[in-house]
């Protein structure tokens, strides 16, 4: 790749000359000097280095390596590297207490807070560097929002971790405190997990909201070959970040920027990666989201469509014993990407930050283990890993990982069990009130009724441990961590808090689930729900000051990606 060709030959103007040329820029100029940077470094473009390093996140401590070896990229090419921040949410550690409440409410401040640093200070383009969970699609919204040219670097997975001769990885982890509660497994077994599930920095290892937004920016074309499954640990993403920092010098030549590249066609090919991979079911909140902040709207009708017709290749954990090390191993995204297209159903004309299209980044790209990347012929079933349901219960749609769902739960009829909070469900859970067939519906957990719209993997796990995972399921107008598996039916729309019928579940009504016929219903009559819809009272919100208030009184409903908007007078 050809590097920076100086200031004189380059016939556009920059958009940092607005901080940097012309007498009236004098008093910035001094400031960069006061910064330590020279002439020479101002007279080539301004690349922000959006790095989302904390000590919090494992997959992020890794992070400030991959922002040196992207800033080495980029000056190498003839750039001038400037490092900025983002913040990042472990949602792991923020599991099970008011943290989770603050995990989704950060990819909207994650993508303001770019928007201002990246509008503020001119830079010419950008190289984002994130990892985890709302981390990724924020700094996706920042891009498409910004649409000055943008490439991807992510920090990687964690490699599995392994725990009697078996791949463990964090949902076993959570699975393991079920069990205990259940009497299955013993303190000092726990404890061998404590120790050994998470062995690495990274991305949590199986096919977890990070991995599956880390693999899905790389299906968008947003980031280059090997984005979403090298390994954190491997010198590989070394190679990879400064590759990247190397090839933000062409986009911006080029001029090639995010929604030149996140098109709706894009988007399409990225829910096909979805329904292939079997990604969390976090993907549908965030690539509406995204879609949005690039002018395209992306309804969630159209996953069903694409799932009828897209087969489910992989199983990584929770649904399966494979993860993100033996997807790369297996020949990544493009590997996967390049099965699909066998079929056709992948647009290949689209252009990619690779600047390429996506049929010349997948061609020749084989898929070497087809126990990892099952071939067309042989999937693991001939429709995809989502399935959006609708019914008198979620009017406006919920969603399922159908590709983590036992056969037997597929289709399945019980009583609801219903409860107010995340917290109630888990004691009820654990005590052994929960029971096979019972359907668990847990409310007021949504956008504005958390508010933030709270993961409810300690739940979900807490099932599977008590060895209720084959005859239980869980609804809730909430949402799940990608380590969820199970009937786990969550982003019910409308949600409790604005009145919506997830409100009006009454302790033993029958709820039915068909997930093959996308549906859920509550067999209570008509005349029976409008007379509970009568008598149902908001409630009185549980945050009335900070960020949350804030974002209880902006956010939209999950089918609409939980995205923020000023409500109209």
């Amino acid at each position: 790749m050809p590097g920076y060709k100086g200031r004189a030959e380059m016939e556009r103007k920059m958009r940092s000359d607005s901080v940097k040329t012309g007498t009236q820029q004098a008093p910035h100029r001094s400031l960069f000097n006061a910064l330590g940077y020279t002439e020479e470094e101002r007279k080539r473009p301004m690349i922000g280095i959006v790095s989302s390093y904390n000590e919090i996140v494992p997959g992020h401590m890794n992070l400030d390596k991959i922002v040196e070896a992207v800033k080495l990229g980029v000056a190498m090419a003839g750039g001038m590297p400037v490092v900025f921040p983002a913040i990042a949410v472990c949602d792991g550690i923020a599991m099970g207490h008011i943290g989770m409440k603050y995990s989704l409410v950060t990819r909207d401040l994650i993508a303001d807070s770019t928007e201002c640093m990246a509008l503020a200070h001119g830079f010419d383009g950008l190289v984002m560097v994130p990892n985890c969970d709302k981390n990724v699609p924020g700094l996706l919204m920042a891009a498409a929002r910004l649409n000055i040219p943008t490439i991807f670097c992510s920090g990687g997975p964690m490699l599995a971790g392994h725990v009697k001769g078996e791949k463990r990885s964090l949902s076993s982890m959570f699975e393991a405190v079920g069990s205990v509660a259940a009497g299955t497994m013993s303190m000092e077994e726990l404890c061998e997990f404590e120790e050994k599930v998470c062995p690495t920095c990274g991305s949590c290892s199986g096919m977890y909201t990070a991995n599956s937004m880390n693999c899905l920016t790389e299906a968008l074309g947003m980031g280059l070959k090997g984005n979403g499954t090298i390994p954190a640990v491997y010198s590989e993403r070394i190679r990879l970040a400064k590759h990247a920092g190397m090839k933000i010098m062409e986009l911006v030549e080029r001029d090639i920027k995010p929604r030149d590249i996140m098109s709706e066609k894009a988007f399409l090919n990225a829910l096909r990666m979805d329904m292939a991979l079997g990604c969390s079911t976090n993907s549908m909140l965030h690539l509406p989201a995204i879609a949005h902040e690039a002018g395209v709207e992306l309804d969630l009708e159209v996953a069903n469509k694409l799932s009828a017709e897209t087969p489910n290749l992989c199983h990584l954990a929770p649904a399966g014993p494979t993860y993100m090390e033996d997807l790369n191993e297996a020949g990544g995204i493009y590997a996967v990407m390049n099965e699909l297209n066998k079929k056709g159903l992948l647009y290949t004309d689209l252009m990619t930050v690779t600047g390429k299209t996506v049929g010349e980044n997948i061609k020749g790209c084989i898929n070497r283990n087809p126990e990892v990347i099952r071939p067309l012929e042989n999937p693991y079933s001939e429709t995809g890993g989502i399935a959006v349901l609708k019914g008198n219960l979620a009017p406006d749609s919920c969603v399922v990982k159908r590709s983590a769902v036992v056969p037997e739960m597929m289709v399945h009829e019980g009583p609801a069990r219903v409860f107010d909070c995340e917290e109630d469900a888990i004691d009820a859970i654990k005590g052994g009130k929960i029971v096979a067939g019972d359907v668990v519906v847990i409310r007021y957990e949504g956008p504005k009724g958390g508010p933030g719209m709270r993961e409810m993997l300690n739940p979900t796990s807490a099932i599977a441990g008590m060895g209720l995972g084959a005859s239980v399921a869980l609804i809730t107008d909430g949402r799940f961590s990608g380590a969820s598996r199970g009937a786990s039916i969550g982003h019910v729309s409308p949600e409790a808090a604005v009145g919506g019928p997830i409100a009006l579940v009454e302790e033993g009504d029958i709820i039915s689930i068909n997930i093959p016929e996308n549906t859920i219903e509550m067999k209570v009559s008509e005349e029976e729900l409008e007379a509970r819809r009568e008598k149902w009272q908001p409630r009185e919100p549980k945050v009335t000051t900070g960020y949350l208030s804030r974002y209880r009184e902006l956010v939209t409903s999950g089918n609409k990606g939980a995205i923020l908007e000023v409500p109209r007078k």
